[in-house]
């Protein structure tokens, strides 16, 4: 999948490439160091936000993954 913006695509596919390695020869395998490959992926994802800003692509109210993601209310089975 490309990316949000076409100057991010290098960024994401050296993150992709980095973290598709290391998933395969170290994570799958058994050895679960930190993912070498974050640094990668926080420079993606400030050009990501940069090139959402630039567009002008409304994301308020959008949900994304991370430790202040909300768990949802009212799940069945709850008391």
């Amino acid at each position: 999948m490309n990316s949000v913006g076409t100057e991010c695509l290098e960024l994401k596919r050296g993150y992709d490439l980095c973290f598709n390695r290391w998933f395969a020869e170290k994570f799958l395998k058994g050895e679960r160091s930190a993912d070498p490959c974050s640094e990668l992926f926080k420079q993606y994802q400030e050009c990501v936000k940069k090139a959402i800003k630039e567009k002008e692509i409304p994301i308020e109210g959008l949900e994304f993954m991370g430790s202040k993601r909300e768990k949802p209310h009212g799940n069945a089975g709850s008391s």
